[in-house]
C-alpha cells in the first residue's frame, strides 16, 4: 500500500495503457484463463507472453516480418488490439527476450511481471480482477462477466474474435465508475471525490440554473473536474458559473489552464502542456464517462450532458453514491467496487420507440451531409482516424452501424430504418446491436420489401466465422416480417471465404445475401433507385 508521504494532488488520468475498452475486454479474457491460479512473478511473465502471442501487448524490438504479418497492420479498428493468428513459441520467446523491461511496481520484479501490473492496474482498480503476488487471481462477478462478454476461439492458429454480449461493457463500467473513487488505495493521490457523482451533480445543478442553456458541461470546462480536489459539487457550480459570467461559453486555453495550475492546484502542476490538458485528458474523461451510458453529447460534441434516457438510473445513483465510505486497504476497496448492485441492472433506461430512432436518423442526416457521411465511412474502410467532434467518441464497430444507418436514410429518406443498437438521447448509439432474438443490426421496409443490412469491421477469417453464420439466421427470421427480403453484408474488406459461405447458404437455404465493401455500398447507394434489388 503506498504511503501518504507519496501522495499528491493530480489530475484525473484513469490510465494510458488500455484506452479501448475493448481492448480491455481482451486482455481480461486471456487473463481469466488464469483464474484462481497463484500469481508468482513467474507466472505474470507468462501471462504477458500470452498477450504477445495473441496480439495484446506488442514490442517493437525482434518484430520480423512474419510476426507483423501474424499480429496483422490495422492498428486503428477495435479488433486490432487482437492478432490475425497466435504467435508460436519461439516467437513469443524471442520477444520477451529482446524486449527487457525496464519497469518497477511495488510488490513485483523489475521487467516483465512488473509490465504485467501495469497492464491490469486499471482492472484492479475498477474491482473486475484482484491480484497479488503469492496470492491466487481472483476475478469478481462483475470482472467475469465482463471478460466473457467476448469468446476468443483459436481455429487452426487463426484467433478468432466474437463480441457476445457488447451490454456487459456498459454495465460493467456504470458499475465501476458509479463506486470509484478518486483517493483509493491502489493510487497515490490526495484528490478526494467520486469523479461519475461529481459530473452528475454539477451537471444537474448546472442544468437547474435559468441563467444557462441546460446543455450540461462545456468541454472546455472539463479540465476543472479533471484537476477538482474534493467532492463539493457545488462549489465547482459555482467557480462555473462565475467563468461563464466572466467568459461565456468560450474561454480561452491560457484562462482555463491558468485556473487549473494556479487556482486549483496553486502553481504545483506547471509543466504539464495546454494540449493535454484542454484536448487530450478531456477527450480521455469523456470516452470514459459515456461507457457508462449516462453521458450524452450535446451541441456537435461541444458539451456533455445527463442521458435523459438513462435518468432514472441517474437518481439512484446520486441517491444511493453521492456520499460513501473510504476504504484504507486494497482488498477492502476492491471488495466494496467489485461488489454488485443488482439495482444498477435491474434499472433499465427509457424505452425508444421506433418512431423516435426514425427521428433521430432524420435529425443526423440533417446534420451530416451526404459528402461528410461517405468521407466518414470511407476513413472506416480506410483504417483512418475521424476529426468529427462527436463520431471520434464512438468506437469503429459502433460508428460504423451508425453511419450506415443515416447513409442509408440519407439516400432513401420514404424508407422506414430501423437501427437496432441502443441509443441516448440524442440518438448516438451506445453500444452496437446486441443481435438478441436473432435480430439485424439495421432493418429497412421499403413498400412490401425487406432489406436487412449487417456490417462489420471485421475482416479475414474471424469476419467468415463470426459474421456470416448469424446473418444467416438474422435473415431468416427477418424475412418473417415481409413478402420479400435481402440482405447486405457491409465490410471494410471481404475475405474469400465469406464470400463463399455466403454463396453456399444462398444455395443452401434459398436466401438473398449480397455483400460489398464498404465503398462498393456507397457507390451502391449513390447509383440505385431502390435499396432492395
Amino acid at each position: 500500500m503506498p504511503t501518504s508521504r507519496n501522495n499528491e494532488y493530480k489530475p484525473l488520468l484513469f490510465t494510458t495503457t488500455v484506452r479501448n475498452p475493448s481492448r480491455l475486454k481482451a486482455l481480461l479474457s486471456v487473463l481469466h484463463k488464469f483464474n484462481s491460479q497463484e500469481l508468482t512473478n513467474d507466472l505474470s511473465v507468462k501471462i504477458m507472453g500470452e498477450l504477445i502471442r495473441y496480439g495484446l501487448y506488442r514490442p517493437t524490438r525482434a518484430v520480423s516480418s512474419e510476426i507483423e504479418k501474424k499480429w496483422g497492420s490495422k492498428r486503428i479498428t477495435d479488433n486490432s488490439t487482437i492478432g490475425l493468428q497466435l504467435l508460436a513459441d519461439d516467437e513469443v520467446a524471442t520477444l520477451l527476450d529482446k524486449n527487457p523491461q525496464a519497469h518497477k511496481e511495488a510488490g513485483f520484479d523489475r521487467g516483465w511481471p512488473s509490465r504485467f501490473a501495469t497492464v491490469f492496474d486499471l482492472a484492479k482498480e475498477l474491482g473486475f480482477v484482484f491480484y497479488t503476488v503469492g496470492e491466487k487471481i481472483e476475478f469478481s462477478e462483475i470482472g467475469s462477466k465482463l471478460a466473457n462478454s467476448i469468446e476468443i476461439k483459436i481455429q487452426e492458429d487463426n484467433i478468432l474474435v466474437e463480441d457476445t454480449h457488447p451490454e456487459f461493457e456498459q454495465q460493467a463500467f456504470l458499475h465501476a465508475l458509479a463506486k470509484y473513487q478518486r483517493k483509493n488505495p491502489f493510487v497515490r493521490v490526495l484528490n478526494d471525490n467520486a469523479p461519475l457523482i461529481l459530473l452528475l451533480e454539477v451537471i444537474q445543478k448546472i442544468n437547474a440554473d435559468n441563467n444557462f442553456n441546460a446543455s450540461g458541461i462545456s468541454k472546455l470546462e472539463l479540465p476543472l473536474f479533471i484537476y477538482w480536489k474534493n467532492n463539493d459539487s457545488e462549489a465547482l457550480y459555482q467557480r462555473i458559473k462565475k467563468l461563464r459570467n466572466d467568459f461565456g461559453y468560450s474561454p480561452t486555453w491560457e484562462t482555463i489552464c491558468d485556473i487549473c495550475r494556479n487556482e486549483i492546484m496553486q502553481g504545483e502542476d506547471s509543466t504539464r502542456k495546454d494540449k493535454s490538458i484542454m484536448l487530450e485528458y478531456p477527450d480521455e474523461y469523456i470516452r470514459k464517462m459515456r461507457l457508462t451510458g449516462l453521458i450524452s453529447l450535446r451541441g456537435g460534441g461541444r458539451f456533455v450532458d445527463i442521458n435523459k434516457n438513462e435518468q432514472e438510473k441517474v437518481d439512484y445513483i446520486l441517491k444511493v453514491y453521492s456520499t460513501y465510505n473510504k476504504y484504507p486497504t486494497e482488498r477492502e476497496y476492491f471488495n466494496y467496487v467489485s461488489t454488485i448492485d443488482e439495482n444498477l441492472v435491474t434499472v433499465g433506461a427509457k424505452a425508444v420507440t421506433i418512431e423516435e430512432k426514425d427521428r433521430y436518423l432524420e435529425k443526423w442526416v440533417n446534420e451530416y451531409s451526404w459528402p461528410k457521411i461517405r468521407e466518414e465511412m470511407t476513413n472506416l474502410a480506410d483504417k483512418k482516424l475521424t476529426k468529427d467532434d462527436v463520431l471520434k467518441y464512438l468506437s469503429n464497430p459502433i460508428r460504423l452501424e451508425f453511419l450506415t444507418a443515416i447513409a442509408i436514410k440519407s439516400k432513401f429518406p420514404n424508407i422506414k430504418v430501423i437501427a437496432n443498437y441502443p441509443v441516448d438521447d440524442e440518438g448516438l448509439p451506445t453500444s452496437t446491436a446486441a443481435g438478441v432474438n436473432d435480430m439485424g443490426d439495421i432493418e429497412c421496409y421499403e413498400n412490401h420489401n425487406g432489406v436487412l443490412v449487417e456490417v462489420t469491421m471485421s475482416e479475414g477469417r474471424s469476419q467468415t466465422m463470426m459474421e456470416v453464420w448469424p446473418i444467416t439466421r438474422h435473415l431468416e427470421k427477418f424475412s418473417k416480417k415481409t413478402e420479400d427480403a435481402m440482405c447486405y453484408f457491409v465490410a471494410p474488406s471481404l475475405y474469400t471465404d465469406s464470400i463463399r459461405q455466403i454463396d453456399y447458404s444462398k444455395q443452401q437455404y434459398n436466401i438473398s445475401i449480397v455483400p460489398k465493401t464498404i465503398k462498393d455500398f456507397l457507390n451502391h447507394l449513390e447509383s440505385t433507385q431502390t435499396l432492395y434489388v
